[in-house]
Parts: structure tokens; C-alpha cells; sequence
């Protein structure tokens, strides 16, 4: 250590040539506000000085740009359905050099082994991992996770360097209530960062739920929610994920006063999306909006820094880490070359160092349910009318209606002339046999059966599907792949996305992940389905925390009242 130091300051004094100096280029310094240009001379991973210094390794880089490598403020790794080393493959070409990650949903399965599953496998990757611990395991007690995570369960894990604090605090109802666990698990955290996850919440409810120690906050979907929440000292993650876009509309709320407490975030990003530009993107559309591009450098890269004490990162100045994105300009913003410590290691799209992914048998396997026939799936009419769940387009948000069901033999089945399909959700963790039994309306489905267990947040399989036998294929291929997405019709399986880590990712390569994303969105579209991300969709409508009607393994739930309801009216 003080042998290093010794060596980084006698090269930044000129005694001593550095490993590497890159020429001519023009450095976004984050703390001036302005683009310098500068010779940028790297000693032993770190930045060590500007100016005419002489290097080992020299590379001109003429006419470019220089930014600190870009930081994901707050990502879920498993809504890639990509194992981390696969995820490294995709995102650091982009300019990702660290992420901030909420393990939930593995957490959802596995408990503590999912945690630790991730701790290990994205240790020695080109790409910082940390770690924010779930807050929220399982998300309600009207559903069947995998595991449940007490502040004691969390508790073990502060010690990890990477684990940086406490993840979403999605439960805001429970820390307004005082709920015992919630605040234990605030108290157990005590000045780590605590991530917030509070739509809408306003007034006296935010400043009681800041006043908790809660800091950040991604879910805010206006201007004016954000300037209230900035206001009050919360930095505001701004979200561009696959479904959930909110740049647009959360942009004029940054102003040259505020714009500290901003930074961008995925949250949620598919790996086709994810392929096609994550945080990069959203500093090429938010430049193009309008921002000026160095506040939008900010925002991702010293502001995460900063909210999450990552000491040393986020900036090109001496002392700190040589993770360092070139582009060609702010007009194209095409990254041209990504350096981590100093070494080359993505360019031109391709990553340039070795990505080693570590299999973790105890991640996977996680499917576990009785021996099923057409009998389990049948529901059992005891009424004429029944409470069905209504999509809403590009919300996760649902409605709800009392309408007639079809029946057959005295079981109610699927209408596909009114667009109301049965709808189930399978306990998958314990083997139980508990089967939640729902209507919905708004896929379009005509016939065949989908099938998937990403089903937030407890992850159970979730179908759809408007024949039975159909019905159970679907789900028999899921438990046959131990995890994924199927779609099938009239016996046959028409398209499949095996997920076998926890039932959430794959180890195939981004490329291979998104193909069969687009194969199953095309059998499904086939079928009748009009939706545009159906699976995603679906993924929700398993979520009892999210009005208005959900269903989980255990039952129909009114989410308003937060307790369950008949399905017969």
C-alpha cells in the first residue's frame, strides 16, 4: 500500500513514467463543470495528474472525450435474466463500470443463499457489484415466497464490503404504522443509506418516511413529485428501465440548484434492452432533451458516487480510480472505448479481458411442485358472477370488474369472446399444491397458454391460458426447464425461455437471452395476445402490494383493503 502511494506521487511529479497516458483528449471534469483538454496520466489503477507526462503505454485519443466510468444507481440483476457474468458482457461495453444492485428477487427464493449466490458470483468481474439488502422478504404475508428475511437475517451480511445498506423500502404503509420489524430493520441500519420506494407518498407522510433515515427514491413519475421529494433532501433516481420510463417526464424538475440530487437508474432492464444502452442511453436522451451534458455526466457518475460514499469513484481527477469511458462526442455519444483501473477492457461494443462465471449449483433447481393433472386446474363454478382483473396498458397498476363467467359441466372456463381467461398462480417454492384460482381481461388471448416464473415478487409460476390441458403443458414444461417462460397451444410448446438460476436468469449470453425474449413475445402475439410486453404484464398481476386486484398462490387480493377477497360474487 504505501509502496504504491510512493509510486503514484513520484509519477505525478514527472520523476517517474506512468503505465499509461492517454493524448489529446478532452476531459469532463465533474467538479468545474467544464470539458478540459488534457493529457490524462493512469499509474497503478489510479489517475495520478494532467498534462505532458510520459507513459509506458501511450494511446492518442485525439478528439475524444473522456467521463468517469457510469454508475446504475439502483438495478435488480435478475430482471436481466442474466447471470452477473453475462451481465458484465452486456453492460460494459455501454460504459458501466459499477452498479448499486437490490438482490430481491432471488432473495424472494433463495433467502440468504440467494444473497450470498450474488455476493460470490460477481466477485472478480471488470465491474464493481454493491449491494443494497432487501428490505422487503417477503413482500406481504399474502403470499408464499421462497424465504423471509428478519433484520437479524440482513444483519449478517453488513460486514461484506460490497453490501452498502438497506434496499427499497417498498412497505411505506408499515414504517407510517410503526410496524415492529420495519423498524427494526431502519434501526439495524442506522446511518447506511436506505433506498425508498414510495410513489405518490406526499405531505406529512414524506417527511415521515424520510425522517425514518429513508435517502433516495425511484418511483417518482411527475416533475412536481420529485421537486417535493428533492426538496426535502432525498436524492431522486431517475428511471429508464423496459417498462417503466420516466426521463421525459422527470427532467424538468433538475435545475442547476438541485441537480446534486439526481442520478439515473435502470431498475428493471431486459437483456435485449440492456444490449442496446442502459445508463449511456439515458445521458444521450437527456442531452438531447435539453440538459447540459455535463450535469447529465453528474448524474451518473459523481452524484451516485457521492449519495452512496463510494469513496474515489466517480470522477477523472488525481486519487481516483482510473474507470474511465471515451466517446466521440456529446451530439453521437458513442462509446468508443471503456477503461477499468486503467486497463482496456471493453471497445467498440466488445468486452476485451477475461469474464468468468462461477456456477453455484444451490442457485438452481428451485422448482418444486406436486405431480399435477387436469383435475388441480379446474375451477369449481360457485357462483354466476366473479371478480376479474383488469389490465391497464403500460401500467402495473390493475383494475377490477364483477362480471359473468362462462361455465362447462358446472367448472367456470375461459371466454374468449369477452377477452376473460383464467389465470393461476402455483406455489413453487415448498411443493405445497397451492394453486390461487383468477379471472383476467385485456390479453387477448384466443387460444394456448402462457406460463412464467418471474411473478413478483414471490416469483411463484404464474399461467394464463384458456384451455386447461394447455394449461398444465405449460406448466409441466416450467418445472421440466426448472424455471423460465413458455408459450403453448394445442399440446405443444410453441416457443421457451429456460431460467434455470433461481427461475430468474440464464447463463446463455445476452444475444441468446434476447432471441428467445422475442421468440416467446412472437409465439405469444400469434396467439392473439395484444399486449406488448405480455410476460411482463403477467409478472404483476402475481404482486398483492400494487392495486387494485391481484392474485397470489394463496388467493384473490383486494389490494386496497389489503386482504383477500372471493372470487365468486
Amino acid at each position: 500500500m504505501i509502496n504504491d502511494l510512493k509510486d503514484r506521487i513520484a509519477v505525478a511529479l514527472g520523476r517517474k513514467k506512468a503505465d499509461l497516458v492517454i493524448r489529446g483528449c478532452r476531459v469532463a471534469n465533474v467538479f468545474s463543470g467544464v470539458i478540459e483538454r488534457a493529457d490524462v496520466a493512469v499509474h497503478r489503477g489510479k489517475v495520478v495528474g494532467f498534462g505532458p507526462y510520459d507513459g509506458k503505454t501511450v494511446l492518442d485519443a485525439s478528439s475524444k472525450i473522456i467521463l468517469p466510468g457510469f454508475i446504475d444507481s439502483h438495478v435488480h440483476l435478475e430482471s436481466s435474466m442474466l447471470v452477473p457474468a453475462e451481465f458484465v458482457r452486456a453492460a460494459l461495453p455501454r460504459g458501466i463500470t459499477g452498479v448499486v444492485a437490490d438482490p430481491h428477487e432471488i432473495a424472494n427464493v433463495l433467502g440468504k443463499k440467494g444473497i450470498s449466490y450474488m455476493l460470490r458470483a460477481t466477485v472478480d468481474l471488470p465491474l464493481d457489484f454493491y449491494f443494497m439488502l432487501p428490505s422487503c422478504v417477503p413482500t406481504s404475508r399474502l403470499e408464499t415466497s421462497g424465504a423471509s428475511l428478519s433484520s437479524d437475517d440482513l444483519a449478517t451480511f453488513l460486514r461484506h464490503e460490497r453490501v452498502l445498506g438497506l434496499a427499497e423500502m417498498m412497505n411505506y404503509p408499515g414504517v407510517l404504522a410503526g410496524d415492529r420489524e420495519v423498524l427494526h430493520k431502519l434501526a439495524r441500519f442506522g446511518d447506511l443509506p436506505m433506498d425508498g420506494h414510495a410513489p405518490g407518498l406526499s405531505g406529512r407522510d414524506l417527511a415521515a418516511y424520510i425522517g425514518a433515515g429513508i435517502a433516495s427514491d425511484h418511483e417518482c413519475v411527475t416533475a412536481e413529485e420529485a421537486l417535493e421529494k428533492a426538496g426535502l433532501g432525498m436524492t431522486i433516481f431517475i428511471r429508464e428501465g423496459s417498462a417503466a420510463k420516466d426521463l421525459e417526464a422527470l427532467l424538468p424538475a433538475v435545475n442547476p440548484s438541485n441537480s446534486r440530487s439526481f442520478c439515473f437508474c435502470t431498475d428493471d432492464l431486459q437483456a435485449g434492452d440492456l444490449q442496446n444502452g442502459a445508463v449511456d442511453q439515458m445521458i444521450r436522451k437527456a442531452v438531447r432533451l435539453g440538459l447540459d451534458p455535463i450535469t447529465a455526466v453528474r448524474m451518473a457518475t459523481i452524484n451516485p458516487a457521492l449519495h452512496f460514499g463510494l469513496r474515489r469513484k466517480g470522477a477523472v481527477a488525481p486519487g481516483y480510480d482510473a474507470d474511465l469511458v471515451v466517446i466521440d462526442s456529446f451530439a453521437k455519444f458513442n462509446v468508443e472505448m471503456v477503461f477499468k483501473k486503467g486497463r482496456l477492457v471493453a471497445r467498440e461494443g466488445k468486452v476485451r479481458v477475461p469474464v468468468k462465471h462461477v456456477d453455484n449449483p444451490s442457485a438452481k433447481n428451485s422448482v418444486k411442485i406436486p405431480a399435477f393433472d387436469v383435475s388441480h386446474l379446474r375451477l369449481k363454478a360457485r357462483g354466476d358472477r366473479a371478480r376479474v382483473i383488469e389490465l391497464i396498458p403500460r401500467q402495473i397498476e390493475t383494475g377490477q370488474a364483477v362480471l359473468p363467467v362462462k361455465t362447462r359441466g358446472g367448472f367456470v372456463i375461459s371466454d374468449t369472446s369477452r377477452d376473460i381467461l383464467k389465470l393461476l398462480v402455483i406455489e413453487r417454492h415448498r411443493s405445497s399444491g397451492n394453486i390461487g384460482f383468477g379471472l383476467v381481461r385485456g390479453f387477448g388471448l384466443s387460444s394456448g397458454a402462457l406460463a412464467s416464473t418471474i411473478a413478483h415478487d414471490s416469483h411463484n409460476i404464474i399461467a394464463v391460458g384458456v384451455d386447461d390441458a394447455d394449461l398444465l403443458k405449460a406448466i409441466t414444461e416450467i418445472s421440466q426447464m426448472h424455471g423460465g417462460m413458455v408459450v403453448v397451444d394445442r399440446g405443444k410448446v410453441l416457443a421457451r425461455l429456460p431460467l434455470p438460476v433461481a427461475g430468474l436468469m440464464s447463463e446463455k449470453p445476452a444475444d441468446a437471452v434476447a432471441k428467445k425474449i422475442n421468440e416467446v413475445h412472437r409465439a405469444a402475439r400469434h396467439l392473439g395476445v395484444k399486449i406488448d410486453e405480455p410476460f411482463s404484464a403477467m409478472s404483476f398481476l402475481a404482486l398483492p402490494v400494487i392495486p387494485e386486484l391481484k392474485l397470489t398462490d394463496r388467493g384473490l387480493v383486494d389490494v386496497n383493503r389489503f386482504t383477500f377477497v372471493d372470487l365468486f360474487v
